[in-house]
């Protein structure tokens, strides 16, 4: 019984996070699996069926609050969803330190790029009138649907970074990018699925508490000033891409 209060609580966390940064879970979920033993392929591909759970709760949580922006998110979601299924599809032609490696690296990059981004609160610009480019909205789809099967992430890791790139403020990304991997997750996790790489048997023990913790996320994000989301965010990025990179390289990490 207490396993199952455990795994729940972790489930919690890693969905209030997940909520937070826009990010599905999955650069918690990969990592949280493989350190319980789940191996790094099924790890990314149990992964992604998690997310579509957490994703669709989140979503419903910042659709509440007036934060998503959805002709942006239907536009990255149009292309991501061919580049997740691309994604999952991949890895079974990378190793599993190598899968490792591209994981953490790409996180590196995202935190890098979100720590030297201003910050924007969402009181200072109105969503109906923040100016998006549509045109580049599907290119950085499809990398971030890539990033999604082929990582397990969700999609988040791409979208968010792109997204304020944009010109949205950090809060309207995070509900955006929460809202697109509804659909990138869920491409990735079909494949994955037909790849054998979920472990069904864990849905059942994270998914309650992911559910609930992207209810949490989205409370706590709104109640945030975008230096400090943007901070956080970066921090949390920079500690999980080190991790990761020290173990696809053959080093001891916790």
């Amino acid at each position: 019984m207490l396993k199952y209060l455990g795994y729940f609580a972790v489930g919690i966390v890693i969905g209030t996070l997940a909520a937070l940064f826009g990010l599905g879970g999955g650069f918690l979920i990969v990592p949280t699996l493989n350190l319980l033993g789940v191996e790094i392929h099924k790890a990314v591909g149990t992964s992604s069926a998690a997310i579509v759970f957490t994703s669709l709760s989140s979503a419903y949580a910042y659709h509440r609050q007036g934060r998503i922006h959805y002709k942006a998110g239907l536009l990255l979601a149009s292309t991501a969803i061919v580049g997740a299924y691309i994604g999952a599809w991949l890895t079974s032609l990378i190793s599993a330190e190598m899968l490792k490696i591209i994981f953490g690296l790409t996180l590196i990059l995202v935190a890098v790029r979100i720590y030297r981004k201003k910050p924007v609160e969402p009181t200072e610009v109105r969503l109906e009138d923040v100016k998006v480019d549509y045109r580049l909205v599907p290119i950085g789809g499809f990398f971030a649907g890539i990033a999604s099967g082929l990582l397990g992430v969700g999609g988040g890791i791409i979208n968010v970074p792109f997204l304020t790139w944009l010109g949205l403020p950090i809060h309207y990304a995070v509900a955006t990018s929460s809202f697109a991997i509804v659909f990138t997750s869920t491409s990735g996790a079909i494949k994955h699925y037909l790849l054998g790489n979920v472990e069904v048997q864990w849905l059942p023990l994270l998914v309650p508490g992911l559910i609930l913790g992207a209810q949490l996320g989205a409370r706590l994000a709104k109640r945030l000033k975008a230096v400090q989301l943007k901070n956080a965010f970066a921090v949390v990025m920079a500690l999980l891409a080190l991790r990761m990179v020290l173990k696809g390289l053959g080093y001891p990490a916790p």
